[in-house]
């Protein structure tokens, strides 16, 4: 088996070489994570804000490269790959990992900005000034606090929770302004089209047809390629093949399953109809992609 993390909930929650600030069942407050530092290949099941409090890294994050220093934040969705970790030997970092489902409950409809950022325009470094640092700083001792001296009290989760949604939407609120002094313009994300995202992001098997997501939300295939079109100038279908792509990407590279293994947990019918479909793709066959 290749060299390779699993960062989930529990992964973190679990793991004695992390320092842990906080855990429950759908948020993980991370103080440092050196053990990070020392994997090659890590799988994020969840989504991620973090902080690098020193040093600077570089990675790849499902192909897109990406560097990251002192006071910047580094947003990561869901079910992203991080390979080829570099780091300084004074890098560390602080970090907020969270579900989908807590992550939506904060931000309600302001998550088409979120998903603007992550999806449609594929930023995912916010650089701070100076103010905003120590901002966050006196905001993290205060969330610090509250972890270790409110434990008695019966509203200790909410209050937790509420100080994050505070923090999640002083990062959007930075996320809407940066889109917009790009001259990017922010869109008002379809609630279907943001449904699509989803289904993309939560569901193990990728590979289906236009219709059959179509069939999920409860709309036309016609309508949802709209949509898609509309909120992102990428089709329906586009959007499918980028992320079955990676999903392949990630079997064959970071995983020793098998050829028929990978099939099936990726709703291709035969190793034949994947090899053409990798073939077709990446201009090499699934073994060769694997060795290169």
């Amino acid at each position: 088996m290749k060299q390779q993390e699993e960062i989930t909930i529990q992964s973190l929650a679990n793991n004695e070489d992390i320092q842990i600030g906080y855990s429950d069942n759908e948020i993980v407050i991370v103080d440092s994570i050196q053990q990070f530092t020392e994997t090659c290949n890590a799988h994020v099941a969840m989504n991620a804000v973090v902080i690098c409090t020193s040093g600077k890294a570089q990675a790849q994050m499902n192909g897109l490269h990406m560097e990251f220093h002192k006071n910047q934040v580094a947003i990561i969705p869901q079910n992203v790959m991080i390979t080829d970790v570099m780091v300084s030997p004074d890098f560390d970092l602080k970090g907020l990992f969270l579900t989908n489902s807590i992550l939506r409950s904060f931000l309600n409809e302001k998550i088409s900005i979120w998903n603007d950022m992550m999806y449609i325009h594929r930023q995912h470094i916010v650089t701070m000034d100076e103010d905003e640092i120590l901002f966050y700083t006196h905001f993290y001792d205060m969330l610090t606090q509250a972890i270790e001296r409110g434990k008695e009290n019966p509203y200790h989760t909410e209050i937790i929770q509420a100080l994050l949604r505070s923090a999640i939407l002083g990062l959007c609120g930075a996320m809407k302004w940066m889109l917009a002094s790009n001259n990017q313009e922010t869109h008002t994300t379809d609630s279907h089209f943001q449904r699509f995202l989803d289904l993309l992001h939560s569901t193990d098997v990728k590979h289906r047809t236009v219709e059959a997501y179509a069939n999920d939300l409860c709309i036309s295939p016609k309508y949802l390629t709209t949509i898609c079109k509309k909120n992102s100038g990428k089709t329906a279908n586009e959007w499918i093949t980028e992320h079955v792509l990676e999903d392949i990407r990630y079997y064959l590279k970071q995983t020793d399953l098998s050829m028929k293994q990978i099939c099936d947990r990726l709703g291709f019918p035969n190793p034949s109809f994947f090899g053409k479909y990798v073939k077709d793709h990446f201009g090499m066959t699934p073994i060769e992609f694997r060795n290169s």
